[in-house]
């Protein structure tokens, strides 16, 4: 996936653990797991408005588009 989230980045910059932030926004500690390692394939925009709000950061903070993950996916579709 081209569209990586910096989670773990932005919880290390505000000091908070994903626990604090899970009671903070009323997402479960397993989804929000599962957004900081990567493993998520959408995020609802108001999941995206909670963390946002509560970790006080924009979108671009927790979404970063990697074009290099893109060509590793292109090589391997090539092969």
């Amino acid at each position: 996936m081209t569209i990586r989230v910096t989670l773990d980045r932005v919880l290390l910059e505000r000091r908070m653990s994903l626990t604090e932030l899970s009671e903070r926004v009323g997402v479960t500690l397993a989804n929000l797991s599962i957004l900081k390692t990567g493993k998520a394939k959408a995020i609802r925009f108001s999941t995206l408005e909670a963390l946002c709000r509560e970790l006080k950061c924009q979108p671009g903070d927790l979404l970063v588009f990697d074009t290099e993950g893109e060509e590793d996916e292109r090589q391997v579709a090539a092969e």
